[in-house]
């Protein structure tokens, strides 16, 4: 029986996760209805900015997005030490900027003076707002929400806009966190709706191209790379952003469907360090979503997040354990 989705999420198996969600209607959430010949393309630049907005205010950093034409991909890191460092007021603004809050929290915020009781009714508010900004339930909630009505708006209908809120992979180690982040930004590729990384519209890699030329620095809307392990270790993407660059545009290029052919010797040096197989890399970079189930890693990390999850046994183990060997 599928675990509850409040079940598949914790901190203590690990911080990153993979979401998707896809749309139900024939519209698409992009690109143009053949039958009316009406364009939808405008709707991915919403979802785009909706991402990185709310990244801003959630305790969450989004480590790699695609917005493709009837679904979108985020691979997202929960921040906790991020969220339990900020105070209270901090917690009310940024809940504030998503909700109207209530009459006592604008008046704690403005200053005023409150009773013991009214201090904590405003506590267990802030308390509740505070767990919910590093939820990636609400995170993804706050993402489809506005975009169904305002899809809904546009289209002038009522009823259901996405298939369903969204499906969740765990992220278990440093290889699964690659290769999802990696599978994530080449989807346009892979759907040829894009030659090359730099050119694939409403993805990640290409935001962190576009402001790695034009600004020599790393986008501030996305979670930084910062280098390989290291003592002490900064925080962020434990890779460096070259490395990863290099590796998408190498692997952008093998699975071109006109320049299949052999897999180059010169295979990038992130493979070497996470002691992957390029031809197992290819598998996971185009078959990630499809082959894998919730749990993804090396056998040992699944087995750990899986305990810590509660599952009885690991699903996806057998998978995992012939490519991350």
């Amino acid at each position: 029986m599928p675990k509850a989705r409040k079940h598949q999420i914790s901190l203590d198996a690990t911080p990153y996760y993979h979401c998707v969600t896809r749309c139900v209607r024939r519209a698409f959430l992009c690109g143009t209805d053949s039958v009316t010949g009406q364009s939808f393309e405008h709707r991915r630049q919403w979802l785009e900015d909706r991402i990185l907005t709310l990244a801003q205010i959630f305790a969450i950093d989004v480590a790699a997005y695609a917005v493709m034409s009837n679904h979108y991909h985020v691979v997202l890191h929960i921040n906790k030490i991020e969220n339990l460092a900020w105070t209270d007021q901090e917690v009310c603004q940024r809940w504030h900027q998503l909700f109207k809050g209530t009459m006592l929290t604008h008046k704690f915020l403005r200053g005023e003076a409150l009773t013991n009781i009214e201090l904590d009714a405003v506590r267990q508010k802030l308390a509740e707002w505070r767990e919910n900004l590093c939820s990636i339930s609400w995170f993804m909630r706050l993402v489809n929400e506005p975009i169904a009505r305002q899809a809904n708006r546009e289209d002038r209908c009522t009823g259901k806009f996405w298939e369903s809120r969204f499906k969740s992979q765990a992220l278990c180690d440093e290889r699964a966190l690659a290769a999802c982040m990696a599978y994530v930004d080449l989807n346009p590729i892979r759907a040829k709706m894009a030659d090359t990384p730099e050119t694939s519209e409403h993805t990640s890699v290409k935001k962190r191209i576009e402001v790695l030329i034009e600004e020599q620095q790393q986008p501030k809307s996305l979670m930084a790379f910062v280098g390989n392990p290291r003592e002490p270790m900064p925080y962020g993407l434990p890779f460096p952003l070259k490395d990863y660059l290099e590796l998408v545009d190498w692997t952008g290029r093998i699975i071109r469907e006109d320049k299949r052919g052999s897999i180059s010797s010169s295979t990038p040096s992130i493979l070497d360090r996470l002691a992957i197989e390029p031809k197992h890399w290819l598998f996971m970079s185009t078959q990630f979503e499809s082959k894998f189930k919730g749990l993804v890693g090396c056998a040992f990390s699944i087995k750990k997040a899986a305990e810590k999850l509660g599952y009885s046994r690991s699903p996806g183990l057998n998978i995992c354990k012939a490519v991350f060997s």
